[in-house]
Order: structure tokens, then C-alpha cells, then sequence
């Protein structure tokens, strides 16, 4: 039997793509394994947003094929869809032909090169999976997206909005919860634009899906604020379903209105500031995320100082902070008033100092507070990884089961996490 082995960077889109491809793989009577020496081939599905991802990614690549000459390889995700000049030599699949893995990996494994790269198709949303996580069910919900950053190879590499239907997420969702699913995760390029296409929207699907019967809690993935705003006060109803994880990942990237214009995002920093307010109101203790990036060309000290304010007062935490790269076939690859190396990585250091104070602050108040806890994962050292009805997470010592909830009582607290002891 055939042995493959995925290897995924990226984001939990990338994550969905990898597990789908393994599920017709595993159908079509491969192997799917996690030991890469003993793999017949390598399936590499990979992010194209950032610069140090892509690096790694070619870095990675030259060691395999150094390391394991005679192994089969393919490329696949949005590096695939983006750099195809510079992948001349393997098999491709892009991001809308990932049910078309069987076919790849056969042409592959008959010494013939493949490109299967076309983007006018959306793959099936009911294909069959192999799930990293056995109790999280990862859906996408669309695909590509309705922005034009200037930074960001995303659309190119995933194309514009199309959206599944309610109906069909609300099927996979039936079907992963009979197959003991715990945990939803919705995801997309965009969550906050998903139905623009076809005439619904990201409450009205979420109101179909908290209607399905189980035990079981919805994570809602990135949202543009430009996009939110559009839908806020019907989502703000809906969030409040037990189902849902009071959780937001909201991009602020610059906290400066001509910086955001600069980067082509259509809403102003004071947006993004209403947004956390309004939710913040109704749920007070919901975990915010955003990403922001540092160093963006033009970026002047006082503007940088703007965006370390807007942290200050909305008090993410969590924050993905990036350092701008200057990415090919980007317009913002081509403007003036490029910020020295030295200086981006001077604020991204400040930045991080900044919020490891704020994040250690938010996570005070859980301390010495009972929570509700999902257990979703393996941690290191014979510990265990859950989640509150916040999404925070929470390190456990002991004996437990995915899927299981558990009461705990929180003793110590970090940026990162939360740690404590079970209530009995």
C-alpha cells in the first residue's frame, strides 16, 4: 500500500484542505502516515501570506529532497496556486482542485508532473476527512475573498468570495457531530463576508447551525471589521448562544486611518474600536484576537504610536504581530518609504513587551474563578489542553479524555494560558 505523508503550514483553511485530500486519499486505498521516512510521498500544502512562511517553506523543500531524493513530492495550497514558476519540476494542486488528490498523486507516482491549478470550481464540502484532532471538525464555510490589501497575495492565491450554502455547512455539521465531534471550527479567508455572494450572511447561517442538536461549541474564524460592521447587531444576538465561543479574531493591522488606507482596508482604526466595545458589552469576558502588522511603508513613529495606543485601549489577547515583508506581486512591495529592517524589528520587539503586559492582565481575571472546560487537545509533558467558553486555554494536569468536560478551578495564570485543578 502507497504510504503518504502530509505535511501542512498554515493557516486552519490550509488545515480543512490537508484533511479533506487525506480523507479521498484514505478512500482511494492510500495510507495515510505521520512518519515522513517511511512516507512513498510527500504532500506539502502551504501558506503563501508571509514572507518567512514561504521562505520556510523552500528551505524545507530543499532538505527533503537532499535528505530523501527518491521521494515522491507534491505541492499543494496557496504557495502552489502563487509560485508555479518556481515549482516547475513537481505536481501541483491548487486550492479549489484539492478533490482531484487521487488523480494527482496517481499521475505523480507514474513519473508524470501535474498542474492542476484552475480556479472556477469549489470543491464538494461533504468529502470524506482525516481529522488531525478527532473531536474538532474544521468546516469552510467559503472560499477566497472580497479584499484588496495591498500586502496580500491571498486573493490571488484563493480567488473571490464564493460561499457554501447554509444547507450544506448545516449537513457537515450533522454529519461531524454523529462521528463525535466536540468542537466546530468555521473558517474561511473571511468569515465576516460569508453569504454576501448568495444573498445571506455569517448570523444567518450561525442561526441554522446553533439550532442542530448536541453538545458541542462553534469557533468563529477571522473577520474583517469592514465586514462585521455590516452584520453586527444580528451577530451580537446570535453570539449569545451557548454553542458559541465567546471568542472574536478581528484584524486591527495598523492603528492609524492613513496607514489602513494605505493598506486598502475600507474601515477606519476607530471601527475596529467600536466593534470591541459593542462586544465587549454584551460579553465582557470574550477573548479578543487581532493581527497587526509593523513597519508597513511610509509607517512614520508617530502613526506606529497610534497603533500602540489603540492597544493600549482596546486591551487585546491575543495579537499576531507581523513584521511587514515586502511580498512579490504585491503592490506594496513596490511603494516608497520602505521602513529599515532594523526599525521594524525595534517596534515588533516594543509591540510584544506591550501586550505580554496586557495579555498577562486579561488572563488575571480568571484567577482563582471556576470554569467550564472542553478538552480538546494533548499537551506536553503528560498534561492536557482545554478550552473555556471563551476560548481561552487552560493547562491541566492528570486523566482525561477528548471531548470531555470538566470544572476547573484556575490557581496560576500566564500570557498564554490559564492553569488550575478540577473542581470535584
Amino acid at each position: 500500500m502507497t504510504k503518504v505523508h502530509f505535511i501542512t503550514q498554515g493557516c486552519s483553511a490550509n488545515r480543512a484542505d490537508s484533511e479533506q485530500m487525506a480523507g479521498l486519499l484514505k478512500e482511494a486505498k492510500f495510507e495515510i502516515i505521520d512518519n515522513l521516512e517511511e512516507a512513498d510521498v510527500v504532500i506539502i500544502n502551504s501558506c503563501t501570506v508571509k514572507s518567512p512562511t514561504e521562505n520556510a517553506f523552500f528551505k524545507q523543500l530543499e532538505e527533503i529532497k537532499e535528505e530523501y531524493p527518491y521521494k515522491m513530492i507534491i505541492i499543494a495550497g496557496c504557495i502552489a496556486q502563487t509560485e508555479r514558476k518556481l515549482l516547475k519540476k513537481y505536481s501541483l494542486i491548487g486550492t479549489k482542485q484539492i478533490h482531484n488528490i487521487v488523480e494527482v498523486v496517481e499521475e505523480t507516482l507514474n513519473d508524470n508532473v501535474v498542474k492542476m491549478l484552475e480556479m472556477g470550481e469549489m470543491p464538494p464540502l461533504k468529502l470524506p476527512r482525516v481529522r488531525k484532532n478527532p473531536i474538532v471538525e474544521i468546516i469552510p464555510i467559503s472560499r477566497g475573498c472580497l479584499g484588496y490589501c495591498t500586502f496580500c497575495k491571498t486573493r490571488s492565491a484563493r480567488g473571490n468570495l464564493v460561499s457554501y450554502s447554509i444547507e450544506e455547512i448545516k449537513l457537515q455539521l450533522r454529519k461531524a457531530l454523529m462521528q463525535g465531534v466536540k468542537e466546530v471550527w468555521l473558517t474561511s479567508q473571511d468569515c465576516g463576508c460569508y453569504g454576501f455572494d448568495i444573498g445571506t450572511d455569517l448570523a444567518d447561517l450561525l442561526e441554522e447551525l446553533v439550532r442542530v442538536e448536541g453538545n458541542y461549541r462553534i469557533r468563529i474564524g477571522m473577520m474583517n471589521p469592514d465586514h462585521l460592521l455590516k452584520i453586527k447587531d444580528k451577530l451580537l444576538k446570535v453570539f449569545k448562544s451557548e454553542k458559541i465561543f465567546k471568542f472574536l479574531h478581528l484584524p486591527l493591522q495598523a492603528g492609524n486611518d492613513q496607514v489602513l488606507e494605505d493598506m486598502k482596508r475600507p474601515y477606519k482604526a476607530k471601527d475596529f474600536e467600536d466593534l470591541i466595545k459593542d462586544f465587549r458589552r454584551y460579553f465582557p469576558r470574550i477573548t479578543i484576537a487581532t493581527d497587526i502588522i509593523v513597519g508597513f511603508p511610509g509607517e512614520t513613529e508617530q502613526q506606529y504610536w497610534d497603533t500602540l495606543s489603540m492597544v493600549k485601549r482596546t486591551t487585546p489577547d491575543a495579537i499576531n504581530i507581523s513584521r511587514f515583508w515586502p511580498r512579490p506581486k504585491t503592490p506594496a512591495a513596490e511603494m516608497k518609504n520602505q521602513v529599515e529592517g532594523g526599525e521594524i524589528k525595534r517596534r515588533s520587539r516594543v509591540l510584544a513587551d506591550i501586550f505580554n503586559n496586557i495579555a498577562q492582565m486579561q488572563n488575571e481575571k480568571f484567577l482563582g474563578h471556576e470554569v467550564s472546560v472542553l478538552i480538546d487537545d494533548r499537551g506536553k509533558e503528560e498534561s492536557w489542553i482545554g478550552r473555556t467558553n471563551e476560548y481561552k486555554q487552560v493547562v491541566l494536569k492528570g486523566e482525561f479524555t477528548l471531548g470531555q468536560r470538566v470544572k476547573v478551578r484556575v490557581k496560576n495564570i500566564g500570557p498564554w494560558d490559564l492553569r488550575g485543578d478540577v473542581v470535584d
